[in-house]
């Protein structure tokens, strides 16, 4: 069924009632005008949890669940492989569609749901929350803005643990995850893309468990505009307890730090002016400042890439020193939810997030495990063959259609 302009409340569907399943649902039925009335689950405890959790007791069908007339909206939070079916389903239904990361497992699936969504005037939007981020929109600001001078070069470091990831789980398997790249490093192509514009993957190598095959490392390099490079690299190897994430962006002037893969907390350093200090300020209000030199007289005059620079002092500056991963997580989750179903409500509203993300972040996730994959062809270290790698290489190219507000 179509969407009705202002009909008043939101009928959710939920398909996948795992752990993050029941976390974001929670999230999204804070919210005004909407509610939970049909979800697709298995009688596993997760499901059972569920049904407790919002009082809805009839697990049914995901075919059920399409079918049903009371259902306008359907969250999907289910393994990656079965997100461009059961998405696809969702829009010739007539339902509207929030999906966890990613998308689909291809681009061209990707392109098919986005066809789909644009035919029918449908939600299909992605959960790619990190844009909805104060400390995100703040490096946004930090880098138009030219206070720290020119980005340079970015990286992105995930040291992720693997401790409830036995080796049955479905994350392992390729087939049904896509890949490290695929089903979590999404998030961090579409972050930098939020702040950079498009990249373009240059490189991407990938390692293999000793005595098992599974990928369990990945790294790539991304050329954004002005040549900046930005180092992407993901492991999941560590004791849950050492679970850590860390953003680097170098500037002329100086760098800054983001901590967790959701950030609360930054750490910039930089050589700065009266003005530039100023402008710091205003992009982190609140933040704790320290001034380590200060500069007077012809001290002021710095030299950097060849050029000239005015200099008052050097400067420490911290925030978000007291804040929570998960607090922020929620607040992330609710404001995305809230941007997508105020467009649901108001087709002129503007989303911070939209269908092509989900899209084009896949499309650089794709690139990238392509190139990892056929260097590890070239080295003799992977099981996939050539053919399927020759079939999946003609949809890395991004959409040549101008981004739009589905």
């Amino acid at each position: 069924m179509a969407y009705k302009l202002g009909m008043k409340t939101i009928r959710a569907g939920a398909i996948g009632a795992g752990g993050f399943g029941l976390f974001a649902l929670q999230q999204l039925l804070q919210l005004p005008g909407v509610s939970l009335t049909a979800f697709a689950g298995t009688q596993r405890e997760p499901a059972l949890a569920m049904s407790r959790r919002f009082g809805v007791h009839d697990l049914v069908e995901v075919d059920a669940l399409l079918a049903s007339p009371d259902v306008d909206l359907v969250y999907i939070a289910t393994p990656p492989f079965l997100h461009y079916p059961q998405a696809r389903a969702a829009l010739l239904a007539g339902k509207h569609v929030i999906c966890e990361k990613p998308l689909a497992l291809r681009v061209d699936e990707a392109d098919e749901l986005l066809d789909l969504a644009r035919a029918g005037g449908l939600l299909c939007v992605t959960n790619l929350m990190q844009r909805y981020n104060p400390l995100s929109h703040a490096v946004q600001r930090l880098i138009d803005s030219g206070a720290l001078g020119a980005f340079l070069h970015g990286s992105f470091d995930n040291y992720a643990g693997d401790e409830g990831l036995a080796a049955e789980h479905w994350f392992w398997d390729r087939a049904k995850s896509g890949g490290i790249f695929i089903e979590h490093g999404v998030h961090f192509f579409d972050l930098f893309e939020a702040w950079l514009g498009p990249g373009t993957i240059v490189a991407a190598q990938r390692v293999l468990r000793p005595g098992s095959g599974l990928e369990e490392q990945v790294q790539c390099t991304a050329r954004y505009a002005q040549g900046a490079l930005v180092n992407f690299y993901h492991s999941f190897t560590q004791t849950g307890r050492m679970d850590r994430q860390e953003f680097r962006l170098l500037f002329e002037r100086g760098d800054l730090t983001l901590e967790e893969w959701v950030p609360v907390r930054a750490h910039l350093r930089g050589v700065v002016n009266e003005e530039q200090t100023r402008t710091l300020v205003e992009i982190f209000p609140g933040a704790q400042i320290d001034v380590l030199k200060t500069f007077g007289g012809g001290a002021r005059v710095a030299r950097g890439r060849h050029k000239d620079l005015d200099i008052s002092q050097q400067i420490e500056l911290r925030c978000g020193l007291g804040d929570e991963k998960m607090r922020r997580y929620c607040e992330l989750l609710r404001a995305l939810f809230a941007d997508q179903l105020a467009w649901l409500r108001d087709r002129g509203h503007v989303r911070r997030v939209t269908e092509r993300n989900g899209r084009d972040s896949l499309a650089m996730a794709t690139a990238a495990a392509h190139l990892s994959e056929t260097a590890a062809l070239d080295r003799g270290d992977t099981v996939e063959s050539a053919a399927n790698l020759e079939a999946r290489a003609p949809s890395f190219k991004r959409h040549s259609e101008p981004a739009k507000n589905l």
